[in-house]
């Protein structure tokens, strides 16, 4: 298996490590000249600011957008497979309990990962009532080890545990099914699931909008956890997604805020994956409301573009196909791993489709929010 995860900014944290560790001696000396001082002082100085001109520099490089920046991106798993099965066609992502990865891919297979090689270390196969495959697309770790998994088939969305045992099964509203049903477009429902802080309201957010909706609004859905520990329908909301584009992945910040993703594929031309920041809060509960139309007086989610994925360095990576930078794929998967000096740590990931022609890749990325 091979990996290729670049880091670019582990140079400058070396860098800084290494002026701080010199630095220690000159300055633990008390009988040290007043002269070996100021030129202990002055080198300390000089290597600290060149540590932190460089890490300036590397961020500065490997800038997205002032809200963004890309740390590296692996290969590592693409076209490899694990136990016999094929380790792609990834759809979501979500941190475990003990701080290793969960990949979830829409053939009914979920990945746990290495967080820090990203190496497979167990798949469980996941199904219907009736043992028939999922088009699986979200995924949660609840606090207690289960796993939300939708299906945009129906669309659905089963709490499964561990080893794979359905547990429940969530309502969902009659217009979000795939029409005859409902309203809803086929391979266009729940793609993005996520977990507000606090973890008493599920998100759900539709790929496209319904049929009948128009102004480029799609519908997140909301669940309320009961005292029981089961999930009621609650409010939703309209999102007005980019035109030409839909959403495959949402993911819950620290604050409630959501950054969500918006993903479109030309042929000839290749992906756009465009990363924003949305607030759902004043927004209106359209949960009762008919069409969409965006002249309703319904106030959508508002939203915030934090960057062009197109507009980060490529840092090397290649594509099969033609892309307007060849750092893109078909990016579907999204989690935030963590915080960093006041930024968060958002790991994505793309689904091959098992096609030759595409790379199953994970993108590094500092977001600042």
């Amino acid at each position: 298996m091979r990996l290729r995860t670049v880091l670019a900014t582990l140079t400058a944290g070396l860098a800084a490590a290494t002026a701080l560790t010199a630095a220690g001696p000159a300055n633990a000396h008390p009988t040290t000249t007043t002269a070996a001082n100021t030129a202990a002082n002055t080198a300390t100085a000089t290597a600290a600011n060149t540590a932190t001109a460089t890490a300036a520099n590397t961020a500065k490089n490997n800038a997205c957008s002032p809200a963004v920046s890309l740390d590296g991106f692996s290969d590592a798993l693409d076209k490899t497979t694990f136990d016999g099965a094929f380790v792609g066609n990834l759809s979501a992502l979500a941190v475990d309990r003990d701080g290793s990865l969960a990949a979830l891919s829409d053939r009914s297979s979920l990945f746990g990962l290495d967080a820090r090689t990203l190496a497979p270390r167990s798949v469980v196969p996941l199904a219907d009532e009736s043992g028939a495959a999922l088009d699986s697309e979200g995924l949660v770790v609840d606090r207690d080890g289960s796993r939300l998994v939708s299906s945009e088939t129906e669309p659905s969305i089963r709490r499964y545990s561990a080893s794979g045992t359905i547990l429940d099964r969530l309502p969902v509203p009659d217009d979000l099914r795939v029409a005859p049903a409902g309203r809803a477009v086929s391979n266009g429902t729940f793609e993005g699931l996520t977990l507000l802080p606090g973890g008493r309201t599920l998100l759900a957010s539709m790929e496209y909008p319904l049929s009948g909706d128009t102004g480029g609004l799609v519908r997140f859905q909301t669940w309320q956890r009961t005292a029981a520990g089961h999930f009621r329908l609650a409010a939703q909301y309209a999102y007005p997604v980019d035109a030409g584009l839909g959403v495959p992945e949402v993911q819950a910040a620290p604050d409630g805020r959501l950054l969500v993703l918006e993903r479109g594929f030309t042929s000839g031309v290749g992906n756009t994956v465009r990363l924003y920041l949305a607030d759902p809060r004043h927004a209106t509960d359209t949960g009762g409301i008919g069409n969409l139309t965006g002249q309703d007086g319904v106030r959508p989610i508002r939203k915030t573009l934090l960057t062009d994925v197109v507009t980060c360095p490529s840092l090397g990576a290649t594509a099969r196909q033609p892309q307007p930078n060849p750092l893109l794929d078909n990016i579907e998967g999204l989690v935030i791993t963590g915080r960093d000096k006041g930024r968060l740590k958002v790991l994505l990931v793309s689904d091959d489709n098992q096609n030759a022609a595409q790379t199953t890749r994970f993108l590094f990325l500092h977001v600042r929010v």
